[in-house]
């Protein structure tokens, strides 16, 4: 049997794929060895620039089957049926080091979720923690530089990481959820899955509801101590991609079960804390959860870098019956996410094979850009509205509108009666048992006692006594006693 023959990009076939062209035996190379400079330029654009955040991570298709009937509150189509399943795509990742850091981190999780729908790709993108750290995305950057390596070091500073959250009240129940026993998960299928933000449903009615997601894991939640996280990160750096491939090459699918906290529009306004603020969590005794669903990943990726690395995601990606809440955060990404795409993968990065729709296709008027596929224009019109039967307008909303008053401009998030920064870190810490609190404290002063000014330690503890005057005296003492040692 013959083999097939190789071949350049353009189809030519290859003479010599040991040896590059040389001016005489032993002379330097020649410009015109059209082979080897294709073959270097193209290792050269190999990799794409890196996610700025989560961009390490892991994924796995498989499907959503809806359990219960949940059409009282959305008519999104793949939620209708009993029964019915809609294909998925789930990347994981971790969030703040770069594509080369390791899995067994301490630091939140992506989550993200791609339902390949009847009615286009529905994107539903959290993380592995029920709140956030900043409630603006206009912090947002400054956040992430904060987290990131340093521009002088080129590692994490202490220094910064905590100078930020010194000056981010706000952002202590997230701390609090970090710094405990649930902010290193042992691996991709132990842990929880959440939504974080609030979402819109709308029924067929036009009725109005605003939603939160959890994912709760069938495998049961199991992290990791400080201490195995490290000796795990040091013996496999891709310990929760290596986990989460093996499971499912050795048929050990992994689940979760879709929960849905459910408000009616109108009690949103007089809930008694603002219940669009992404650093707190609704209780549950308001808002039980409600079942949906069950989602399975059973397949791996062909091509990691095809698939997963590729992989795009955007929370503005609705599907009729499902849209945005006013949640300030989610606004900002509404943009970013798929800005960062544009700017990662090109314009066209929709029409790659793991981001395009699969129970439908994509009918709009684009075209061109950076790997525009042929085809696509031909003597079709590239313009709406028009006289050639081209795709049109439905004038049905995806979802209710939301009403707006007042005037433009930058404003504080308003406040209901309850609003406060500190009051769900400290409900979370008195939750926790001794042994918990203990491993908590301890975590926080290892990374606080490494901060180099006083005042920036100072505020934080300010942060931990308002949430409880335990937590605060117990982390100050931890902390003055390492700095003493």
């Amino acid at each position: 049997m013959s083999k097939r023959v190789l071949t350049t990009e353009s189809g030519a076939p290859v003479a010599d794929n040991q040896n590059s062209a040389t001016a005489g035996v032993g002379g330097p190379l020649l410009l015109q060895d059209q082979h080897l400079l294709e073959k270097l330029a193209r290792f050269n654009r190999e990799r794409i620039p890196e996610r700025v955040v989560h961009a390490r991570g892991s994924g796995a298709y498989g499907h959503f089957e809806v359990t219960d009937d949940v059409t009282d509150f959305t008519c999104a189509d793949f939620l209708g049926t009993a029964g019915a399943r809609t294909e998925v795509f789930v990347r994981f990742s971790t969030v703040a080091d770069s594509l080369g850091g390791a899995d067994a981190v301490r630091d939140p999780r992506g989550f993200a979720v791609k339902f390949y729908t009847a009615e286009g790709n529905y994107d539903l993108v959290g993380n592995n923690t029920p709140v956030f750290f900043v409630q603006d995305p206009v912090k947002f950057p400054d956040f992430i530089h904060s987290q990131k390596r340093d521009p002088f070091t080129g590692r994490q500073e202490p220094d910064n990481v905590w100078d930020f959250w010194a000056h981010s009240p706000e952002a202590t129940h997230q701390v609090t959820w970090l710094m405990g026993d649930r902010g290193i998960p042992a691996s991709y299928r132990h842990m929880n899955g959440y939504g974080s933000h609030t979402y819109q449903w709308t029924n067929a009615a036009g009725e109005a509801f605003f939603v939160k997601y959890h994912f709760k894991t069938n495998q049961g939640v199991r992290s990791l101590s400080s201490e195995q996280a490290r000796e795990l990160a040091g013996r496999d750096t891709a310990s929760h991609q290596t986990d989460l491939l093996q499971a499912i090459e050795r048929g050990v699918h992994p689940s979760w079960t879709l929960y849905v906290q459910i408000m009616p529009a109108a009690e949103a306004a007089d809930y008694r804390f603002n219940p669009f603020d992404v650093t707190k969590v609704w209780p549950h005794r308001d808002h039980p959860l409600r079942r949906v669903g069950r989602l399975v990943l059973d397949r791996n990726p062909d091509d990691v870098f095809a698939e997963v690395e590729q992989a795009a995601f955007s929370p503005n990606n609705f599907v009729p019956g499902i849209g945005p809440s006013p949640d300030k955060m989610l606004q900002g990404r509404l943009f970013a996410y798929a800005d960062a795409q544009r700017h990662r993968l090109g314009v066209n990065h929709t029409l790659l094979a793991v981001n395009a729709p699969r129970a439908t296709s994509a009918r709009n008027y684009g075209r061109d850009g950076l790997m525009a596929p042929g085809g696509r224009g031909r003597a079709a019109k590239n313009y709406e509205p028009n006289s050639y039967d081209g795709p049109v307008e439905t004038g049905r909303p995806l979802s209710a509108p939301l009403a707006v008053h007042g005037h433009t401009g930058t404003h504080e998030a308003p406040l209901h009666t309850k609003d406060d920064h500190f009051f769900q870190a400290g409900e979370l810490y008195r939750l926790m048992s001794r042994d918990e609190r203990s491993r908590l404290v301890a975590n926080i002063a290892d990374g606080l006692a490494q901060v180099s000014r006083d005042d920036v330690v100072e505020k934080n503890l300010a942060h931990f006594h308002a949430a409880d005057p335990s937590y605060g005296d117990r982390v100050a003492e931890a902390v003055r006693a390492l700095r003493e040692d």
